[in-house]
């Protein structure tokens, strides 16, 4: 009998609106897949494809299909040939998170806090982005936080560890790379800003810690600060 090929590793990126998922995303993959020669997947959120080819948004009843749709591209992806890593912008539980959000409906949650859990790592978008509109497919500042809200506390029921990743755009990518690096045991990035401020690799085994958060955010700012600061 044939062995089942090995699944590959799936990193999820949640969020809710204007966070920068779908950037990250795609920069992870150009980076594992190009410098790194990692074999990397992107699942893109099938979502907002959706709300592209109807021209709507999805009613109440269809919330289901767009959950079990996304979870289905993700499962795909993991059993492709050669793949090690795939990276999932979004997953079934920021469909669920906005059932609850704009049809009170909090019934797709059980099943996506179920698949949250079998994936490998968990990355949640920071708030530190300013909120971009978009038409069809973006509402307000006040839901992208409403949904980060939900998608706290979900995790925090399902017992799943996050990283909260901030930063604006190589900063962002760095933070990520970082993260998946501690997931898989191994240095994805040469040249470790950390290595320089004498904090060794940054690995966090508690980043749903609010205080932990509240830190690293904070050293983010004081960097930034210090860089646009002129002599």
């Amino acid at each position: 009998m044939n062995a089942a090929p090995p699944v590959a590793t799936t990193i999820t990126l949640l969020g809710g609106e204007s966070t920068g998922k779908s950037a990250l995303g795609q920069a992870l993959q150009q980076h594992l897949n190009e410098v790194l020669h990692i074999p990397t997947v992107l699942v893109p959120e099938q979502l907002r494809h959706w709300c592209e080819t109807m021209g709507r948004a999805p009613q109440a009843q269809e919330q289901a299909a767009r959950a079990a749709e996304q979870t289905q591209h993700i499962e795909t992806a993991t059993r492709q040939h050669g793949v090690e890593l795939v990276i999932a912008d979004t997953t079934a539980l920021v469909v669920a998170a906005y059932s609850e959000l704009y049809f009170n409906d909090r019934s797709l949650l059980p099943s996506a806090r179920a698949e949250q859990q079998r994936y490998g790592l968990t990355l949640l978008m920071g708030l530190d982005l300013p909120w971009v509109a978009d038409d069809l497919f973006r509402d307000s500042p006040a839901v992208r936080e409403a949904t980060d809200a939900v998608l706290r506390r979900e995790l925090q029921i399902a017992g799943v560890r996050y990283q909260t990743i901030y930063g604006k755009g190589p900063a962002r990518l760095q933070q990520a790379l970082r993260a998946i690096g501690g997931h898989l045991g191994r240095p994805l990035l040469v040249d470790d800003p950390a290595l320089h401020r004498g904090r060794g690799r940054w690995i966090c085994d508690s980043c749903s810690d609010p205080d932990c958060e509240h830190r690293l955010f904070s050293q983010l700012l004081s960097t930034e600060s210090s860089r646009s600061t002129p002599p």
